[in-house]
């Protein structure tokens, strides 16, 4: 059994808090005064300080330092929080990954710079904001006695940092209580078997010291007893006073508080501090953390099984064996469970995704010195963990084209009569076995004349060509396509766009655009909800053997001879008074076989139309397990993959998309042929 490495679980955890501490800055600085997330950037800071720390990430435990420092005097209502701090901490937050991922590079100069325009940021507003900050919240005397488990140190935890830190918090006078170490020749070098006590007067709530804690919690003994705030400080005991007291032969009835109040403590202690610790372990078990590449693996396991399942309901079902046929069908019923149980594992929401754009609209936004508003919708919306990972590239180029080519500077929105600050709108819907993310903005619309213009100056199109608008706007996804007169460090070199096509096709997916002259502009993208594992509609055409997503399939129905006849050439069916269109696949995959004499048609639904798709014979549902297609068909638009079949065979997945619009072109040119 291998064990996680813990420098990478380490970096996971990094990673989760810097997003925590980003998404609190990003609300702050929407809300100044809101000292929940105050609290929380601080926290942050201070776990991922700590924990660096305690990896052995020293650069990032130091530089974090200097940014918990801030927070904490934010906290303390020293200086107040301002815009320009908060976009220090965010720079100083992108230099933190950086420290995370390479711990050994050259990051001093940058460390420098970063700290200097946090310092500005700080003392810009200490000198002028100290004044009104001055009235301070009332003093609180705690009592404290902590011991941490025996192998502490040898585990990495140095416990003077831990007394810094409660210094950091007010006056305290320690004492440490060196009553259970045992005689010299007991005693293990790396063992820790001392226990401090005690006394801080602070201005900080409970919960400031149970931060002190927060990465040793769960294995010390902590326990915390509030008393009444004294008429004065408890006997002032330097820091220096209290280092020395370590090591000074003092006995520990002397520095104690008295019995009874100890024996208060004791049983006054333990329900407050193991608060936290119970909290935490509930937490904790509800949750586990597990490898993506994990879930890979499991994901292959069980379409594995799903198409031995698939073997075996083949042979069962043509057997006469009824106990072979009813073990299929339990082994069917099982399969489904665990196959749909998986695929909730997958399921990851878009607000995974969604959240880091919040940071790329604020720096958009600075960058480009238009006010900007992220208004994003359908968070909870979930989508297969491999999607949503290759979405990240595509969206963030449309949003970045969105912040500078769509919406207007502020003057040009106020001469046109709209609000000064523009918005970009990020939202995601299910639909069908699709999932819908579209990004739409309030600016001035695609200039059709000019991407026309551009368009035929490249040689994309011949001059005076008709087309769509729909056609038009796809011209924009051309590599290299730009109509920005120079090139900025956003864009302007037509590669963006072209991303976006890319990879929406690797994903067999759509794009729509609709743009609107001043009003704006709207990009939807489809993409399939799973790359995975499909419920299909297995069906011959000819002699070979297809699979038609289930979610696209909206109704069957067979078609005769004679209503085929009658249908010929106009490739219609009356179907409840409306008429739909059709394609023969057996036309249009060339397959030369004479159509049985019964074919059905499958009426599948692409978007806001239903076409008929005619098949020889529907053989019936099938679970299928996508298998990518090979290097030399990746390119073959028709198909989105393929699948194992019971009897060892191999069907086609149709791509229904690209299969009706490939089919809808072949008419055109077969009418324009006459």
């Amino acid at each position: 059994m291998s064990f996680p490495d813990p420098i990478a679980v380490f970096r996971t955890e990094a990673a989760e808090l810097l997003e925590q501490v980003e998404a609190g800055l990003l609300d702050l600085n929407v809300n100044l005064g809101d000292k929940d997330q105050i609290d929380a950037v601080f926290r942050g800071l201070h776990t991922l300080k700590g924990s660096g720390a305690m990896f052995g990430f020293e650069a990032l435990a130091a530089f974090t330092h200097h940014c918990e420092t801030a927070f904490d005097r934010v906290r303390k209502g020293e200086v107040p929080a301002t815009h320009a701090l908060v976009t220090a901490v965010l720079e100083a937050k992108d230099h933190m990954r950086a420290l995370v991922e390479t711990p050994n590079g050259d990051h001093e100069a940058m460390s420098e710079a970063l700290l200097a325009n946090l310092r500005h940021a700080v003392d810009g507003t200490s000198k002028t904001e100290t004044a009104p900050a001055a009235a301070k919240p009332a003093q609180t005397l705690y009592k404290i006695r902590f011991a941490l488990p025996v192998n502490a140190m040898a585990n990495g935890t140095n416990p003077l940092p831990l007394l810094d830190e409660l210094r950091d918090l007010g006056t305290c006078r320690i004492v440490a209580d060196r009553s259970k170490i045992p005689s010299l020749d007991d005693l293990a070098p790396t063992d820790l078997h001392i226990a401090w006590n005690v006394e801080l007067l602070t201005d900080q709530p409970r919960s400031a010291i149970d931060d002190v804690f927060i990465f040793v919690m769960d294995d010390m003994e902590l326990a915390v007893e509030e008393v009444a705030a004294p008429a004065e400080a408890p006997a002032a005991a330097p820091s220096t006073a209290v280092v020395a007291a370590v090591p000074a032969a003092a006995p520990v009835a002397a520095t104690m508080p008295a019995p009874a109040a100890s024996a208060a403590a004791a049983a006054a202690a333990p329900a407050p501090s193991n608060a936290p610790t119970d909290a935490k372990a509930a937490k904790a078990s509800e949750n586990v953390r597990v490898p993506a590449e994990r879930l890979d693996e499991l994901m292959d396991r069980v379409g594995e099984l799903v198409i031995a399942q698939s073997r075996l309901s083949q042979l069962a079902g043509g057997s006469g064996d009824l106990q072979l046929r009813a073990v299929s069908e339990d082994v069917e019923r099982l399969s489904g469970e665990l196959r749909d149980t998986m695929m909730v594992l997958r399921m990851v929401p878009v607000a995974h995704l969604f959240s880091r754009f919040r940071r790329l609209v604020h720096d958009l936004a600075i960058e480009t010195g238009k006010r900007i508003e992220l208004i994003t919708e359908g968070e909870t919306t979930e989508v297969d963990k491999s999607v949503i990972e290759r979405l990240a590239d595509p969206l963030v180029h449309l949003v970045r084209n969105s912040c500078d080519h769509g919406l207007e500077t502020a003057g040009e929105r106020l001469g046109a009569g709209k609000t000064e600050a523009g918005h970009i709108h990020l939202s995601a819907r299910q639909q069908a076995g699709e999932v819908i993310i579209t990004i739409k903005d309030d600016g001035r619309g695609i200039n059709k004349e000019r991407v026309r213009a551009k368009a035929e100056s490249s040689g994309l199109i011949a001059a005076n060509a008709v087309l769509t608008d729909q056609e038009l706007y796809q011209l924009i996804f051309q590599p290299g396509f730009s109509t920005a007169s120079q090139v900025t460090n956003l864009s302007g070199r037509g590669v963006g766009m072209d991303v976006v096509k890319r990879t929406i096709d690797a994903l067999r997916g759509t794009i729509n655009v609709v743009s609107r002259p001043g009003e704006g502009s709207e990009i939807s993208l489809a993409i399939p909800l799973t790359l995975a594992i499909i419920d299909g509609l297995l069906v011959r055409v000819g002699n070979a053997r297809y699979v038609i997503p289930l979610s696209a399939v909206e109704e069957c129905l067979e078609l005769s001879v004679e209503e085929d006849m009658r249908s010929r050439g106009r490739s219609f069916i009356s179907l409840r008074d409306s008429l739909v269109p059709f394609l023969r696949l057996r036309d249009l995959f060339r397959t030369g076989t004479t159509p049985d004499p019964f074919q059905k048609v499958v009426v599948v639904s692409t978007g806001a139309e239903r076409v008929g798709l005619v098949v020889d014979q529907i053989i019936g549902d099938h679970q299928t397990v996508i298998k990518g297609m090979s290097k030399l068909h990746h390119d073959v638009a028709t198909f989105s993959g393929a699948t194992i079949l019971g009897d060892g065979g191999v069907a086609l997945i149709l791509d229904v998309g690209h299969l009706v619009a490939e089919g809808q072109q072949q008419e055109a040119h077969l009418r324009a042929a006459g």
